[in-house]
């Protein structure tokens, strides 16, 4: 019986400029030295290694050499000229690898065949992990056909019901992404059901206090608008017939969730009925951290890897430059 009456384009007849105008920057820089957490399947083995082929990542591979070799014998790979960190189980590689990052050995993480669960909880951990004064939060970067450029949509992984201190630093978190990713104005909708602020429908008051917030500069690189609704967010003739005057309405390249649940549907809606493609990365920790999926394409993963190359380019330009 098929699990799936719903056909995306194959992805042979999907464009992709956008992704591959990413992986092209990302093959510009230095490779990114990155501790690849528990590969021992061949899609994140296989993920870690068409990157490294690609030039874009120098993959340190991190858990039980027997089963890391098992899956590159699969794959037909040979993985000899590769580093190989010896880790007896998942739990053991997740802290290995977070160990390799804050040795100033990786610069980012990439999760292998492990729960992201026990990947997040050895970031987290308080006396060994990659905490920073910012909150973790997931992005997704999303190739959405007939869209013209990519579109960050957050958070759909990490944060279920965050409060408005949490999205703070989810927004920061968007818009320090799209400032890696080249983007030359960041244009940011905070997204509920309506354009309009309801005191009963709570993600629309914190829309309005994310955006009292930019105007104070406790959020800065972008602007801000809310509550708007997906429509009058993303399509100019939409916001003309709400007669919405904003410079975020209808072109907003950061699509911000009240919620988990509403960034999932949203991220999975645009993937299974628009043919999308969703390049995911969390940030707010020391590293960025790529999450990859057994069921994203091989473009989409070498894309989260590209994303993750920009990020980290962007944080040591950050920390070298003078201060003012």
């Amino acid at each position: 019986m098929p699990t799936s009456t719903l056909k995306r384009p194959p992805a042979e007849a999907r464009g992709h400029e956008k992704y591959e105008r990413l992986i092209a920057a990302a093959q510009a820089l230095p490779r990114l030295k990155v501790a690849v957490v528990h590969p021992c399947d061949e899609a994140a083995l296989g993920a870690a290694l068409e990157a490294a082929a690609l030039a874009i990542a120098e993959p340190i591979l991190v858990g039980p050499r027997a089963k890391i070799a098992a899956a590159a014998a699969a794959l037909g790979a040979d993985i000899g000229a590769l580093r190989l960190c010896e880790a007896p189980h998942s739990h053991a590689a997740a802290e290995a690898a977070v160990a390799l990052v804050r040795a100033g050995e990786a610069e980012a993480l990439m999760k292998g065949s492990l729960h992201t669960d026990e990947l997040m909880g050895a970031v987290v951990a308080r006396d060994a992990g990659l905490r920073t004064a910012r909150r973790l939060s997931h992005c997704f970067v999303m190739d959405v056909p007939g869209h013209p450029t990519p579109l960050i949509v957050t958070d759909a992984a990490v944060n279920i019901a965050p409060s408005l201190e949490d999205k703070r630093d989810i927004v920061q978190n968007a818009i320090d992404l799209a400032h890696a990713l080249g983007v030359g104005t960041v244009r940011v909708a905070i997204l509920s059901a309506m354009e309009t602020i309801n005191p009963k429908v709570v993600s629309t008051l914190d829309a309005a206090a994310l955006c009292k917030m930019a105007d104070r500069e406790q959020i800065t690189g972008a602007v801000l608008d809310g509550p708007l609704a997906l429509d009058n967010a993303i399509d100019l003739g939409a916001a003309r017939i709400k007669k919405i005057r904003s410079p975020v309405a209808g072109q907003a390249n950061v699509l911000v969730v009240p919620d988990l649940a509403s960034g999932n549907m949203l991220a999975k809606s645009l993937t299974f009925l628009a043919g999308a493609d969703a390049a995911g990365i969390v940030l707010g920790a020391r590293v960025p951290i790529i999450l990859t999926s057994r069921a994203d394409a091989r473009l989409t993963r070498l894309a989260s890897c590209a994303v993750a190359s920009l990020v980290a380019a962007a944080e040591r330009a950050r920390r070298v430059m003078p201060e003012v």
